[in-house]
């Protein structure tokens, strides 16, 4: 049973758009799962490519999983990356941290492809001021059967687990369905929610709408199936039983760490990103209002 669709705000950014699902007014997390970004599948022109200059985070990790294309990573603990289908990055901001996100230069030569997912988890309480950390992930388990073939991101599902770190209980998975491809989808965490990102596919005969994010009802067993192939991604976890503020890119369940981030960032006292630190993006102009999400 299907309890709750949100359908994300559509950015466009010009040569590709931004769904972004979480936060949303509806709904604020999904398991640790405090923000959802969906982005592509895009074609950019030659020459052109993502330049997301060095910006900070605090109290929160992100990840970052593509379909498509590839993106180059670099943060102020030194890590170099570059993300290609098949990889997960989790950078853990924590006590906090600055990267940029851009597309490689010998993907400009021939116009990059942008199709993916960037999600942020909320830092459980006692752990939102970790050391900042960062890794790079290949070796995920992959599941197949029945037309089904699902790669588990983050988490474990389906009796496998990935070799990611997870700071509250998470899953994560992309599931591609061939035509006519069908797959279980277990209670195996409190919060689960399905986002169709390509094709065609439904949950117990319920059809999902292309990039709406579907909470599933907790506790009950149900089967995704496709009759003509799809592309889904499922997410989910642990409730969180405290309320987190978001503002920018800072998500805490301190009004006041938020405060400081603001100014810290402001007077320059986040790290730089080394072989990127020649610009970075402001603070955004009239101080929007901090949100918080039970």
């Amino acid at each position: 049973m299907i309890t709750q669709t949100i359908v994300p705000t559509t950015h466009d950014l010009g040569q590709f758009q931004v769904r972004r699902a979480l936060p949303a007014r509806e709904r604020s997390m999904i398991g640790p799962f405090i923000f959802v970004d969906q982005f592509g599948p895009a074609q950019l022109d030659i020459g052109a490519g993502m330049d997301v200059r060095p910006h900070p985070h605090i109290n929160l990790a992100t990840v970052t999983w593509l379909f498509e294309g590839a993106i180059d990573h670099r943060d102020s603990l030194g890590s170099y990356s570059t993300i290609r289908p098949g990889q997960v990055n989790l950078m853990t901001a924590g006590s906090g941290i600055v990267h940029s996100e851009r597309s490689p230069q010998e993907h400009r030569e021939t116009g990059p492809r942008l199709y993916g997912m960037q999600t942020w988890l909320a830092l459980p309480d006692g752990r939102e001021e970790i050391d900042p950390a960062f890794e790079a992930v290949v070796n995920l388990p992959v599941i197949a059967d029945k037309g089904a073939k699902a790669t588990v991101v983050m988490g474990e599902l389906w009796g496998e687990r990935a070799p990611v770190t997870t700071y509250a209980q998470t899953i994560y998975a992309e599931i591609v369905l061939e035509s006519r491809g069908s797959t279980p989808i277990e209670p195996s965490a409190d919060e689960r929610a399905l986002m169709l990102v390509g094709g065609a596919a439904s949950i117990d005969d319920t059809a999902l709408d292309l990039y709406t994010l579907t909470v599933l009802e907790p506790g009950r067993s149900m089967t995704l199936r496709s009759d003509r192939g799809g592309r889904v991604i499922l997410l989910g976890g642990e409730a969180f039983a405290t309320e987190r503020h978001v503002w920018w890119n800072f998500v805490s369940s301190s009004r006041e760490r938020i405060e400081q981030a603001k100014q810290d960032w402001r007077e320059g006292r986040f790290p730089e990103v080394p072989g990127d630190s020649e610009e970075h993006i402001p603070l955004p102009p009239g101080a929007p209002k901090t949100v918080t999400y039970p």
